[in-house]
């Protein structure tokens, strides 16, 4: 390794450390070899294992130039590290490998003096000592852990056919390289076990280190590349068919800022990575979270990869396991559509769309945000994306808020169990494990409480999931409406603003003598349709205010865009179901089972 060490003073590396180490190598074989032979022909079995000096006895001329060779080579191999070892050192903390060693720093073509007294202050302190048996062992497990090390590496390359690796020595197998770093380890435990395991456990620490705290060099990194083909691999087994209840995982596409605007040096909501982490279990998984610009690619090509340096940053440092992705399209709309189709590979595509209710749109006179808000609902569906839409997403608490309320679900239509698994996640966060869950469901008539009750807490318990079942008929749910001013103020404010909103539309379809144009395109609109939506709306809102006021957080299933409604008409029914609820999950399932009744 001498030409390596000194590979920066070589005109040309390639070339000159392959031919100076097969050089020295086969010199210095054929010499031990010749040795060997001569040593073994002039003297006996017993004279070579007893007579250190035996070189000193048999020399020619006179036995003092064996005295005066051992000199010239100790000083020889002295001289050799102090000119080696300083440039190695020297290199790794130019490489920022290692922090601890930046001390030695120098610039291009510079002597690494600081390096240089470094090493011969180490050097002095092991002549110090006294004893060489003492400080063979070590250098050597040092040494033989290098060759090891160069050794695995070779293999790795060769065997994982990395596009990069282009030896010139063209008689190579991967097969070579594993034998020698076999060999290494190996010839390690003959010479001394325990050095060896210390030496194994420090090489350890020191690789553990550099991968925590050193900087990523550009020359690469093995491993890398057998994480790569792993990767490759488990992404083929995965292959696109249909995941098992059992194996399903969250994968949510986290919409960072599709709603109002943010400070510029904020790129996404500070309560949404804690929320995401709140969807998987011990904060296990991948998150995605997506920011779209809307412009020209080409005019905001740059301005998308700083947006996306700073979001990944955010992600670091909230501590929330994710890769950022920022998109640059025309509208927020079709850069959604865009992102639904293609974001992700395989069984690896994100699952869950996770967004904040857009509380702000009325306030700030925001119309543009029920039509973006609805299609990205109906996106979703034909995608068979599953939604959670987060209401009260700046209260949201994090891991150190301690909540003391229920987790209520309201189970309004089947979607596969996400609520169920939901507030399952919500229970392994320190924030939320001192709740209970309640499942709330509607029951047509009086008689069939009982049995909806048995048959809920039955599939709950099969589940092996511990929730309370409350059952809520609907004589007592249209009682619930009478007792809220709140929500019937709200209700009637939103009659007010539809009743406006369909003036307005058939005005405009009077003076151009065409049906009720919908959101820009001609549709007939049910006002009883409408009204009656509105109403049942209202009626879950009551209920909610009834038996939730107090809990930590409410999840609801999420009402579908109904068909010919105005998107302004279903934000009226949103903003009614979401009225006076402080903390609210809003969850559509999907075609798809994400909980199972088998172990």
């Amino acid at each position: 390794m001498a030409g390596s060490n000194r590979s920066a003073s070589l005109k040309d590396t390639q070339r000159s450390i392959p031919i100076g180490t097969l050089a020295a190598t086969l010199t210095t074989s054929s010499l031990y070899l010749v040795s060997v032979l001569l040593f073994g022909a002039l003297a006996t079995r017993e004279e070579l294992l007893t007579n250190r000096l035996l070189t000193a006895t048999v020399a020619w001329p006179v036995p003092a130039i064996i005295y005066v060779g051992i000199i010239l080579s100790t000083l020889g191999a002295a001289l050799q590290s102090l000119t080696g070892a300083p440039r190695l050192l020297a290199a790794i903390a130019n490489d920022d490998i290692l922090p601890v060693l930046n001390y030695f720093k120098v610039a291009d073509g510079s002597e690494p003096h600081l390096a240089t007294l470094f090493t011969a202050f180490i050097c002095i302190c092991c002549v110090v000592l006294g004893n060489l048996d003492l400080i063979t062992p070590t250098i050597t497990m040092f040494f033989l852990l290098c060759y090891a090390g160069v050794n695995l590496s070779c293999f790795l390359l060769d065997l994982l056919d990395a596009p990069s690796w282009r030896p010139r020595w063209k008689i190579h197998h991967w097969s070579l390289s594993l034998l020698g770093a076999l060999l290494c380890i190996v010839i390690m435990f003959l010479i001394s076990w325990s050095f060896t395991l210390v030496s194994l456990a420090l090489a350890s620490l020191i690789y553990y280190y550099v991968s925590i705290k050193g900087k990523a060099g550009d020359w690469g990194d093995g491993f890398k590349s057998a994480y790569f083909q792993l990767a490759l691999r488990s992404l083929r087994s995965l292959g696109a068919n249909q995941v098992h209840p059992k194996n399903w995982y969250p994968i949510p596409l986290i919409f960072c800022r599709p709603w109002g605007k943010l400070p510029g040096n904020i790129p996404c909501h500070p309560k949404l990575a804690d929320f995401a982490n709140c969807m998987k279990k011990k904060g296990r998984g991948m998150s995605i979270f997506v920011t779209i610009l809307e412009g020209d690619y080409h005019e905001c090509a740059e301005d998308a990869k700083a947006a996306n340096r700073q979001l990944s940053t955010y992600i670091d440092y909230k501590r929330c396991e994710g890769v950022a992705e920022t998109i640059v399209a025309p509208s927020t709309t079709e850069g959604f559509r865009g992102i639904v189709q293609t974001m992700g590979l395989v069984n690896l595509k994100p699952n869950i769309v996770v967004m904040r209710y857009p509380e702000i749109w009325r306030s700030e006179n925001l119309t543009q945000i029920p039509d973006t808000f609805v299609g990205i609902i109906n996106d979703c569906i034909i995608a068979n994306k599953a939604v959670v839409i987060v209401k009260g997403l700046d209260e949201w608490p994090t891991e150190y808020q301690r909540q003391y309320g229920t987790i209520d679900l309201y189970w309004i239509v089947r979607d596969g169990g996400l609520m169920l698994l939901l507030s399952q996640l919500l229970l392994t966060k320190e924030s939320f494990e001192s709740s209970k869950i309640q499942v709330f469901c509607i029951a047509e008539e009086d008689a069939e409480a009982e049995e909806l009750k048995a048959d809920v807490k039955k599939f709950l318990y099969d589940l092996r999931m511990q929730a309370e079942v409350i059952v809520i008929t609907m004589k007592s749910w249209e009682a619930h409406v009478e007792g809220h001013d709140d929500s019937m103020e709200a209700f009637t404010a939103a009659q007010r603003r539809i009743a406006a909103y369909v003036g307005e539309m058939k005005d405009r379809a009077h003076r151009e003598n065409a049906p009720r144009p919908v959101d820009g395109k001609p549709m007939l609109v049910n006002e009883h349709q409408v009204e009656k939506f509105l109403y049942t709306t209202l009626k879950l809102n009551s209920t909610i205010l009834r038996y939730s006021r107090m809990a930590a957080v409410v999840l609801v299933s999420l009402p579908p865009p109904p068909l010919n409604h105005p998107s302004h008409f279903y934000m009226e029914y949103m903003d009614l179901l979401v009225e006076n609820v402080p903390r609210l999950l809003i969850v559509r399932g999907y075609r798809r089972d994400v909980v199972t009744l088998f172990t």
